[in-house]
C-alpha cells in the first residue's frame, strides 16, 4: 500500500492485466481529481530564482507532497514523484554537453552539432561523461526522488528523449531535413548510436529507481512492473512513412526490444499516417493519441482508434470527462486505457462507477 494509493495492490494487478490485453471489467481509467480532504492546502510559494523551480531540492520536496497530498488518484491513477517535473534539463542532448535555457516551464536546447555536414560528426565522440553537470544533476535527482517517494508514491524516471528527437535536438531540426535528403544512411547509424546511448541512460536511471522494486513509470499516467517507457518520434511529423521506415524505424525497434513495455506517443494528426508502420512492431504494446492543439477530441478520429483495436493493441487518451462516455459507446473497453480528471473526488467516484456500467468487451 501506499500512503497516496491505497489501493496499489489492485492497481498493480488492473496494470499488468492491460498490459497483457485481459479484460477485467471496464476499461482502464485514471481519473485525478481534488481531494475532499486537502480543502485549503495551499502549494509552496514559488521560489523567485527560475533555476531553483527546476532544481532546489526543498521546493521540489514540498511541490511533490502538495501535489500527492491534494490530489485523489482514482482508479489506475498514480501518485508520481516528478524529480523536477520534466524540465528541459533532463535531455539526453543535454547529458553528451548541449546547453539548455531554462524557463517558467520548460527548457529551450541549443543544438550541439548544426556546423557542417552531419557526416563530418563522429559520434563515437558523444559520450554520457560522470563530471557532466545534468547527467550528474539527472542521477541525484532520482535518488532524490526514489528517496522521497518512499512508502507514498512511485517515482518517475522522467522524459529524455529518444528516436529521431534526440538527434533534431543535436542537429537542428531544419538541419536534420537536410541531412535526411543528403545522407540518410548516416542518419541512420547517428541515430542507432544515440539509441544505444539512451539505453545506457534508461538502465541507469532504472537501476537507482528499482531500489524500491516497484516497477516503472515516466511523464505519461502508465505503469509497468518492469522496463518502460513512452517512445516517441516528434520529428517524424515531417517526413514520409518511406522516410521513417528507412531511417528511424531501426533505432525505434531497438528501443521496443529493450523496453519490458512501451506505448508509442502519436503526436499530431500528421504522425497518424505512420500508424500501419508502427503496428508492425510487434514489442509496441499501446498507443496514444494525441491529435495536436487546435485539433479535435481524439473521439473525432474513431476510424484511427479502431483501427489499432483491431489490431489488438492497447489503447490510451486523453479526455475530458464529459468524453467518457461517447468514448465507451464507440470504442471497446478492453485495452482500453483513459485519462483525465474531474472537479471534485465525489464526481471523480461518481465517473468510476460509470465506466463499470458503461464498459463493454466488444
Amino acid at each position: 500500500m501506499l500512503l497516496y494509493k491505497p489501493d496499489w495492490e489492485e492497481t498493480r494487478r488492473r496494470f499488468a492485466a492491460w498490459w497483457a490485453g485481459e479484460y477485467f471489467g471496464r476499461c482502464a481509467i485514471a481519473v485525478c481529481a481534488p481531494r475532499a480532504d486537502a480543502a485549503g492546502l495551499q502549494p509552496p510559494p514559488v521560489p523567485v530564482r527560475l533555476e531553483d523551480r527546476w532544481l532546489d531540492r526543498g521546493y521540489l520536496r514540498a511541490w511533490n507532497e502538495h501535489q500527492m497530498r491534494s490530489t485523489f488518484f482514482g482508479g489506475e491513477a498514480l501518485p508520481v514523484w516528478k524529480p523536477g517535473g520534466y524540465p528541459g534539463w533532463a535531455f539526453h542532448p543535454c547529458f553528451l554537453g548541449a546547453k539548455v535555457t531554462l524557463d517558467e516551464t520548460t527548457g529551450w536546447v541549443h543544438p550541439l552539432l548544426d556546423k557542417g555536414r552531419l557526416s563530418d560528426h563522429d559520434p563515437r565522440r558523444l559520450v554520457l561523461r560522470t563530471d557532466n553537470h545534468w547527467w550528474r544533476m539527472a542521477r541525484e535527482m532520482m535518488r532524490l526522488a526514489v528517496g522521497e517517494s518512499r512508502g507514498k508514491g512511485i517515482p518517475s524516471i522522467g522524459a529524455f528523449g529518444g528516436s529521431g528527437d534526440t538527434l533534431a535536438a543535436l542537429r537542428g531540426t531544419e538541419q536534420l531535413l537536410y541531412d535526411i535528403a543528403d545522407c540518410p544512411e548516416c542518419v541512420r547509424e547517428f541515430d542507432l548510436y544515440l539509441m544505444r546511448q539512451w539505453i545506457e541512460i534508461y538502465n541507469t536511471l532504472y537501476g537507482i529507481m528499482r531500489e524500491e522494486d516497484e516497477g516503472s513509470t515516466c511523464w505519461c499516467e502508465l505503469w509497468s512492473p518492469g522496463k518502460f517507457y513512452a517512445c516517441q518520434n516528434d520529428f517524424s511529423y515531417m517526413i514520409s512513412t518511406r522516410t521513417y521506415r528507412d531511417v528511424f524505424l531501426p533505432s525505434l525497434e531497438l528501443q521496443t526490444q529493450f523496453l519490458d513495455h512501451c506505448v508509442f506517443h502519436v503526436d499530431g494528426v500528421a504522425a497518424f499516417a505512420h500508424l500501419d508502420l508502427l503496428l508492425e512492431l510487434p514489442r509496441l504494446q499501446a498507443f496514444q493519441i494525441i491529435p495536436g492543439a487546435g485539433k479535435p477530441s481524439p473521439l473525432h478520429y474513431l476510424d484511427v482508434l479502431k483501427r489499432i483495436q483491431a489490431a489488438g493493441r492497447n489503447l490510451q487518451l486523453y479526455l475530458p470527462a464529459g468524453e467518457v462516455r461517447a468514448a465507451l459507446e464507440n470504442l471497446s473497453a478492453r485495452g482500453l486505457f483513459i485519462c483525465t480528471s474531474c472537479a471534485g473526488e465525489a464526481e471523480a467516484r461518481a465517473l468510476l462507477r460509470d465506466c463499470e456500467e458503461l464498459s463493454v468487451d466488444r
